[in-house]
């Protein structure tokens, strides 16, 4: 398939079937995933640690009942 350059954009190119720019620089696409990875593992990792503390704080709500009950029971 042959692209048409994009009139001061050395790294761009239309395609005539779609009529669609596309970027041929395959360096940049690879920089592109790369850092899209790193930012995935990093939201993973955030997201990962937001459903830990999630779960200690439902424990904590849950040590505190109990203690409440120990409390109200031995009066």
């Amino acid at each position: 398939m042959e692209y048409y350059g994009v009139e001061g954009h050395a790294d761009l190119a239309r395609d005539p079937e779609t009529n669609s720019i596309v970027n041929v620089n395959s360096f940049e696409y690879e920089q592109y995933v790369s850092r899209r990875k790193v930012k995935d593992k990093k939201n993973q990792k955030v997201q990962n640690i937001e459903e830990k503390v999630a779960s200690m704080k439902s424990d904590i709500d849950e040590i505190k009942s109990i203690l409440k009950e120990l409390l109200n029971g031995s009066k």
